[in-house]
């Protein structure tokens, strides 16, 4: 991420370190991501798109020429910021050229975004592999759904080797022609960067961004945090009691919060639940473990439960791929409980929807702040 500065790219400005933990300091982007834009609005319109996949293109055209790839390209992992500015994030999947041929060979990303030839085991171009995502997110930002829906992942696989989909109707035949060029299955005769680039539909009212080229990018402080960390891992908890949740300090629950505006923390008045949300309850941890299992068992899910940790398994709502879900307790006073809800796999949207029923379905469990609580100062701390 130090590579590869660029204005469509959040920033990495420093690594530093404790003893115990590593501390990454990156820009911070304040318009959420943009699936939640599509999860709310639908489908985009074709000039805003237009605008969207070019900062994209931007963006990802910086990465190769710095020899990077970042193999995780969706919606979810693209920020926009107070400008309604696109930010590529979440470089966790992303990697260097590979010596000898040049090709990656691990397969990874996520299914519906990920390109044919990432799926055969031979090797893949990271470069034509990263344009095939971004096709596909051209297409989610017209179409508002997805080019390649299958009920399991074999099926979705032939589908996406085969690339078997078509455009809507409403998208016009420039944007038609150059979705079809990026989702060619075979990489050799895929668009490149450059071609598209030289394409009339995307150079439409295109204004290709300023930034400085000559930049000194500084790795000293990577480097003095990663160089042997091996030898410096020591254990984040003392041994836990199993018999009991995990107890959650005041200095833990400030860093799951937003802002440090603990309110988010208790209250469930939110419209949109992100892939990881929270609530709070006053009865027994071992009573909040046997309702969520029934209200699982409720919605088809499999239910595994150990040591206050459960996981929820089970087909997609849609049928589409998996679906999981972890829910853990914590301790963060006396007789009061916080449940925290982390999508493991499957879509978010669906995620959302989870969420939703399982709050109606346990709703006599968890805990809501009395009237007028939500204006109380301990629940209005601010940054300076």
């Amino acid at each position: 991420m130090k590579i590869v500065r660029h204005p469509n790219i959040v920033r990495l400005n420093e690594v530093l370190a404790s003893q115990t933990k590593i501390y990454i300091i990156l820009e911070f982007v304040s318009g959420g991501e943009l699936f939640d834009k599509i999860a709310r609005d639908g489908r985009i319109p074709e000039n805003e798109s237009r605008r969207y996949f070019q900062q994209l293109i931007d963006a990802v055209a910086h990465c190769h020429s710095k020899g990077v790839y970042h193999r995780d390209l969706k919606p979810e992992n693209l920020l926009l910021d107070s400008y309604g500015n696109l930010k590529v994030s979440d470089f966790g999947l992303s990697a260097l050229p590979m010596e000898g041929d040049g090709l990656l060979h691990t397969t990874c990303g996520t299914p519906n975004y990920v390109a044919p030839e990432v799926l055969s085991y031979r090797g893949y171009d990271g470069a034509a592999a990263d344009i095939w995502s971004c096709g596909v997110i051209l297409y989610v930002l017209m179409a508002g759904y997805l080019p390649f829906q299958e009920v399991d992942l074999p099926s979705l696989y032939r589908k996406i080797s085969a690339a078997e989909f078509s455009c809507p109707y409403w998208f016009s035949p420039g944007a038609n022609s150059l979705v079809h060029k990026i989702l060619d299955p075979n990489p050799t005769t895929r668009i490149t960067m450059e071609g598209i680039r030289k394409d009339r539909w995307f150079r439409k009212n295109y204004v290709a961004v300023k930034h400085g080229e000559a930049e000194e990018v500084n790795l000293d402080d990577i480097h003095a945090v990663f160089d042997d960390i091996e030898d410096q891992f020591v254990a984040e908890r003392s041994e836990r009691n199993y018999g009991a949740p995990l107890v959650m300090n005041a200095f833990e629950m400030i860093t799951l919060s937003q802002g440090l505006n603990l309110s988010a923390l208790f209250d469930r008045r939110q419209d949109f639940v992100k892939r990881q949300t929270r609530f709070v309850s006053r009865k027994p941890a071992r009573e909040i473990i046997t309702s969520i299992e029934s209200a699982a068992e409720t919605m088809g899910l499999k239910v595994h439960t150990r040591h206050y940790k459960t996981r929820l398994e089970g087909v997609s709502p849609n049928k589409f791929g998996q679906f999981a879900v972890v829910l853990e307790i914590y301790e963060v006073a006396p007789a009061l409980f916080m449940v925290d809800v982390r999508k493991a796999a499957g879509d978010t949207l669906e995620y959302h929807k989870f969420y939703k029923n399982l709050c109606a379905l346990i709703e006599s469990i968890i805990w809501k702040p009395s009237k007028g609580m939500g204006d109380s100062s301990l629940l209005q701390t601010r940054t300076c």
